[in-house]
């Protein structure tokens, strides 16, 4: 059985969505990297303190992370046995990212430590700000350079680079299966 799982991607490529399924299906404890980094008023947890907080989730014997944080990719992929790119097609991400975001922006919906996503945000140039800019902007890194990085990065951990949701769903039962 995998017990510990690491999930990357685009900002609105379903990595959470993955994530949290592979936890409910495996009864993995799971952590989403945004909420820990993102502290109120979005600011960002200091590196040291975010890498602390990352390194006890990670000494656990079981769960699930999701996020793409460099400055704890080390810690992540020291420890998992599974890492999952997903490399959806540019036209998915844009389309989930931007249905995401308005909806989040409309609804007014609280993600991490009081932080809301602005209707505003969607109209700045600025990616630090626009999360559809941001992601398309690194969705590429997902298709050949992140998967290398892991190749290399973490040899001993069963990579799997996931290109549409079908693919997605067979992880999901191949490793509730325990293959």
């Amino acid at each position: 059985m995998t017990d510990r799982i690491a999930v990357h991607g685009a900002s609105g490529s379903g990595k959470s969505t993955l994530a949290r399924t592979l936890s409910a299906r495996l009864g993995l404890p799971y952590t989403e990297l945004d909420a820990l980094f993102h502290r109120p008023g979005w600011t960002d947890l200091p590196t040291e303190e975010c890498r602390a907080r990352v390194a006890e989730v990670v000494a656990g014997d079981r769960w699930v992370v999701d996020g793409n944080y460099d400055q704890v990719r080390d810690l992540v992929w020291a420890r998992a046995e599974v890492v999952v790119v997903l490399a959806l097609p540019r036209w998915t991400v844009m389309r989930q990212v931007l249905a995401r975001t308005v909806r989040r922006g409309a609804t007014r919906q609280e993600l991490w430590n009081g932080n809301r996503e602005s209707l505003r945000n969607l109209v700045t140039p600025d990616a630090d700000r626009n999360i559809v800019l941001w992601s398309w902007r690194t969705l590429d890194r997902y298709h050949d350079q992140v998967p290398a990085e892991v190749r290399a990065g973490a040899p001993h951990a069963r990579l799997e680079v996931l290109h549409d949701r079908a693919a997605a769903a067979r992880l999901v039962e191949e490793l509730a299966a325990g293959r």
